[in-house]
This record gives structure tokens, sequence and C-alpha cells, in this order.
């Protein structure tokens, strides 16, 4: 028997070298993320739904989201080039 066979045999909680506890503790962990995640998703499902029957267009709030997030300059530089392609094309 080699040492690593040994060192398993001898401890329970380790296989191939791998702490049980630990990983079960990191698999649990991201499960309960994984949980909260879902839950906030239907959250932002039931306010778009909110914001659809109080008259507001979702897809364009979700843009303004969008460009929420991005610096200022970016959204300016999009902005131009969106007007540029515009014109382009007669619009």
């Amino acid at each position: 028997m080699n040492a690593d066979n040994f060192e398993a045999d001898d401890n329970p909680a380790a296989v191939g070298g791998i702490a049980a506890e630990r990983q079960r503790s990191i698999s649990e962990r991201v499960e309960r993320l994984e949980e909260e995640r879902k839950a906030l998703a239907g959250d932002i499902k039931d306010i778009f739904t909110e914001a659809k029957s109080a008259g507001f267009d979702v897809k364009v709030i979700r843009q303004i989201i969008r460009l929420r997030k991005q610096e200022p300059a970016e959204v300016e530089e999009q902005e131009t080039l969106l007007d540029i392609y515009r014109r382009a094309l007669g619009m």
C-alpha cells in the first residue's frame, strides 16, 4: 500500500487528498448563492412586470439600466456612432 492510500484510509474525511468537509462547504455555499440568484431573478422579473403594468416600456428600461452601468464617455461615443450610422442610412 502506498503512502497516498494509507492517508486516505486513515482519514475518512479525506479522499484522494481532498478534504471532504471543505469541498462540501464550497459546494453548499455555491448552491445557496445559486438559489439566491434564482430568487433575485424572480424579483427582477416581478419589477419589470410592475413597470409594464404601469405603462413603461420594459425594453427601454433595460437599455437605460445597461447605459447606467457604462462610463459617460463610452455612452457618448456609442450615441455619436449611432447618430453617424443613422445619418449614413438616411434615418
